[in-house]
This record gives structure tokens, sequence and C-alpha cells, in this order.
């Protein structure tokens, strides 16, 4: 079969397609054929050798996909050959075929066309996996997401506001906050020209963030602990600002407020379906009635991998980038 290929660790230019042996189905496992996956900030950091897989684990980019179903593993229940799905992958999304764990394997929303649903598995189950079973997030809170443009962002935003959460966000531009302001974002703030830390208190009264959902790790844990309301709840995804700062307990004591570091891809199974469930029954509702929508910036073919990197690493992107597989 077709799939990615890291020649070496390095720029978009280490990325080809190539011909690679296909994989197989095996106990509980359904193996699908992919029309479409999306690209995701860890393909980038894994391609420049700062995330490797884990062990055991496809060495194939892609964290999502979708497709048809074209073969059950042993003990399959509930999938037929030739469904329509989505699915939440580990690894193997760029690639023509990919066997997915069948906890992991989502119905496609209705409404959403089998392509763009390729852009929604690891947003959907990153978002409500963290903000609402990690932070809980409750209606009449708020919430700030940083990078709201992103495809997290993007997703998180409109979530949070279905869910009748006060959200703020930031971005870097004047376009991007105005992405974010017509997806449900009540406050937004231009992290190149102010501090989150006094936006998101000016507009909650001095109170601040019940919940923030942060992508940058040490740059910022110093001012998302300052922006924390009472019994406030940081969540860490992501370490784009670097991977250690000093965190200020006295702080965290005072406000009763906690931190969370977690990440996806490494989770065991069971949880992994868990969550993909839990998506089903709570997310794809407001998916399938329009108050939340898949937001993609660009679709390509997977031949065109390299130039999506290259969208990728320039943040000049709104949302996701889907690379096309198969009809």
């Amino acid at each position: 079969m077709r799939a990615a290929h890291i020649a070496e660790p390095g720029g978009p230019e280490v990325l080809s397609v190539t011909d690679v042996p296909a994989p197989v189905a095996g106990p509980g496992e359904v193996l699908l054929d992919v029309v479409a996956t999306a690209v995701n900030k860890a393909d980038t950091l894994q391609r420049q050798g700062f995330y490797p897989v884990p062990p055991g684990s496809s060495e194939i980019l892609g964290l999502e996909c979708s497709g048809r179903v074209a073969a059950l593993g042993e003990g399959v229940t509930g999938w037929s050959v030739g469904d329509e799905a989505c699915a939440l992958l580990v690894g193997g999304g760029y690639a023509e075929q990919v066997a997915v764990p069948v906890g992991q394997l989502m119905p496609v929303p209705a409404g959403v066309d089998l392509v763009t649903a390729a852009a929604l598995p690891e947003v959907a189950c990153t978002v409500w996996s963290n903000v609402f079973m990690t932070a809980g997030l409750e209606a009449g809170e708020t919430f700030l997401v940083h990078g709201g443009a992103g495809g997290i962002g993007t997703f998180a935003i409109q979530l949070a506001s279905a869910w009748g959460a006060k959200v703020a966000t930031t971005a870097g531009s004047t376009e991007k906050l105005a992405t974010c302001a017509e997806l449900g974002a009540d406050i937004t703030v231009n992290y190149r020209e102010e501090d989150f830390v006094e936006v998101v208190r000016s507009a909650t009264d001095g109170r601040g963030a019940d919940v923030v959902l942060d992508n940058m790790g040490a740059k910022y844990l110093a001012r998302n602990v300052d922006v924390l309301a009472p019994d406030g709840r940081l969540v860490v995804i992501g370490l784009q600002g670097g991977t250690k700062a000093e965190l200020d307990l006295n702080k965290l004591l005072r406000k009763r407020a906690s931190v969370t570091a977690t990440a996806l891809r490494g989770r065991p199974v069971e949880q992994k379906a868990a969550i993909c469930a839990d998506v089903v029954e709570h997310v794809w509702p407001l998916v399938a009635d329009g108050q939340v929508r898949p937001v993609v910036h660009a679709t390509m073919p997977l031949e065109r991998l390299a130039e999506a990197h290259a969208l990728m690493d320039a943040s000049g992107h709104v949302g996701k980038i889907v690379l096309t597989v198969a009809d």
C-alpha cells in the first residue's frame, strides 16, 4: 500500500510517499480503507524526531482518519465490511489502510461527509477528554483556550460555547481572532499585543478562568496559574513553549487550584475506547445539529504531504489540514 515515509528527522522535505506492507486486522481490531487523514502538530514533531511513537506502534504518521471498513479482526462485533467510520489512531493514518482497535472506531456524525470526518477524531477526543472529563467544565464557567485558531482551538471554542461556558481565547492576528469570535469566543486576546491575564481578569470582574487548556507548557505556566479563578483547573496538553518552569505552589494553594498534564496518544486502549464512546454520546449530537462543526483550512492529496506540513509549520492556517488518500 501507499504510505508516508520519513527519510530522516528534519523539515517537510524529508517526507515522501512510498510502498510498504499493508497491515492486518488482529484480534479486536478493524482494518480500514483510509479515505482521508489530517495533519496534527504531533505529526510535525514526530517528523522532526521529537515525538517517538509508543513501543510496538506504527511508525507511519497520522493520529486520525476516516474510511470504510475493509475487514474485521477476531472477536469484533457491531461493524460490517463497507461501513463508513472515523478513527482515533496511535499512528498509521497517512496510508491507504490502517488497523484500528475497535473501541477507537466511531461512526461518522450525521451531516458530515467522509473526507471532512477525518478532521474530527483527534480534536474531539482531545477536547472532550481534557476539558470535560478531566477538568469538568460546567455551564456558566469561564474557559480559556490558547491557540484558538488551530484545530484544537476552533473545536474547543465551539464545544465549550455549546456547553454554555463563557469562552476566552488567544491568537496571533486580528483575522484569526475574528474567526474565533465567529465560532463563539466571547473574549479574544492578541497574544502578540496583549496580556491574556489582564484581559481575561478584566472581562470576568477579576475572577479569571475556571478552566484553561494550554498547549504552550513552560512558557505560559506562571501566567496560566495567575489567570486561574478560585478552584480553577489548568490542563497542559502541549509543550511548544518548553518543558520546565517554576510553579508557585502557594498560588495554587490559595486558589485551591490544580494543574494536570496529560497526553492522548500514550493512553491505554481501554481509556481511549472510553473517551471515544463518550465523544459519540455527547459530542456527535452537537456536530449533527450544527452547533459544532469541523473547521478545515485546506484539503490536498497525500502526495502533497510535504506542502501540508510546511503549511502547519508556518502557522498560517485556521482549523485543520486534511489529506485525501482515496475516493
